[in-house]
């Protein structure tokens, strides 16, 4: 089985447990940081890690909901993971939450999968083979301006005044799963997404190889790609676009200094 076959039975299954999960009912409480988590997040991140480094016992294991373990560094390949991304979404009964896994290797992912259970729909690609969508190719938007353009992020953020050049008019929408995110540019329903606040690995990993693939971009707002299997998780920031417009949206955002977490 590869590793692509792999990780989609797995995000299946982890997908069919969170959605049965939550019909269920949900025990929730708050990580260091304010941020909720459920005993769902750890069902699903148990049911991963142990069908998953079954499977693999070689390879490295990072995730949102496990402690991290320094020797996934020392590893070829790694598994880097976010159980239930999009957490909040999940928790308030709406359908914008999803299973993200990645296989990792040299800092970069080879295969990924990015489940949206509750829409029934799963991303997936693997280095070379093309980005899909319920097993059809995928491919982004041809939009090549911002003025009217598709765009997931904050409407608050594109809204605010000190902006050297304000922002055109665009339709603006939000998806707490930034994965999913990321999904919906590299399959063209959206133009570009945009998050100038730190995200972790197992926020990116998955979507990354799903946009290269697809053909669209993914970079910090300096306009730099990701590396993945690092000492520390953090990333800065996200800039996920068609190929157009992520120039456009680099020389708006580029000036601007974020103080990581």
């Amino acid at each position: 089985m590869t590793d692509l076959d792999l990780i989609l039975e797995a995000a299946r299954e982890a997908g069919a447990l969170a959605v049965s999960a939550r019909e269920k009912g949900l025990k929730v409480w708050s990580k260091a940081g304010g941020s909720p988590v459920t005993d769902a997040d750890l069902a699903v991140d148990a049911l991963l890690k142990e069908r998953l480094m079954t499977a693999r016992p070689g390879y490295g294991w990072l995730s949102e909901e496990t402690a991290d373990d320094p020797a996934r560094l020392a590893t070829t390949r790694q598994f880097v993971v976010d159980p239930i991304d999009g957490t909040a979404a999940y928790l308030k009964g709406k359908p914008w939450f999803s299973v993200s896994i990645a296989v990792v290797e040299g800092g970069k992912p080879v295969a990924s999968v990015v489940l949206a259970p509750a829409l029934d729909e799963t991303y997936a690609a693997a280095v070379g083979e093309g980005a899909t969508l319920n097993g059809a190719p995928i491919k982004p938007s041809a939009a090549t301006q911002l003025d009217g353009a598709a765009m997931l992020g904050d409407a608050k953020m594109f809204a605010y005044p000190g902006w050297p050049e304000p922002w055109p008019a665009m339709r603006i929408e939000s998806r707490n799963s930034i994965a999913y995110r990321i999904c919906l540019v590299a399959c063209g329903d959206f133009d570009a997404a945009i998050a100038l606040s730190s995200k972790n690995e197992w926020d990116l990993a998955a979507g990354d190889l799903i946009c290269a693939e697809a053909g669209a971009v993914l970079v910090d707002h300096k306009g730099r790609g990701f590396t993945y299997n690092r000492p520390n998780p953090l990333l800065p920031s996200v800039v996920c676009a068609n190929k157009p417009l992520a120039p456009l949206i680099l020389s708006r955002v580029g000036h601007i200094d974020l103080q990581q977490r």
